[in-house]
């Protein structure tokens, strides 16, 4: 299960966030994208110190200032159920059609030196 799967099931969920500075934001979670920024909304920010605490309509947290996340448990058991019923990916290209010698990789053409560059030619 891979992080970003598990962040886009949990979009209009509940979450709570813990910053490498010690805060903590709790609020739901309106979107995320590849490099885990988050935008939160309804949120309650606690200083680190956890004796003030802010209400806020949204925050936009950077991804490298995330030390943690927590998830509602019902949404790791959904991503879980979506992956065991998705067909398992073949490797690390995913699905391809056919074996070896289905012309892919580089050129296409051949494997000798030189075709086709206005050398010599047979």
């Amino acid at each position: 299960m891979l992080p970003l799967g598990l962040l886009t099931a949990a979009q209009g969920h509940p979450m709570l966030v813990e910053l490498k500075n010690g805060e903590t934001l709790n609020g739901h979670l309106a979107n995320c994208d590849n490099w885990m920024n988050l935008i939160l909304k309804e949120v309650v920010q606690t200083s680190p110190e956890g004796d003030r605490f802010f209400r806020l309509p949204e925050v936009y947290i950077r991804g490298n200032n995330i030390k943690y996340l927590r998830i509602p448990e019902e949404i790791v058991e959904i991503v879980k159920e979506q992956q065991q019923n998705q067909p398992q990916n073949r490797g690390r290209g995913g699905y391809r059609e056919g074996g070896r010698g289905d012309r892919g990789g580089r050129g296409g053409r051949g494997r000798g030196r030189g075709r086709g560059r206005g050398g010599h030619q047979v």
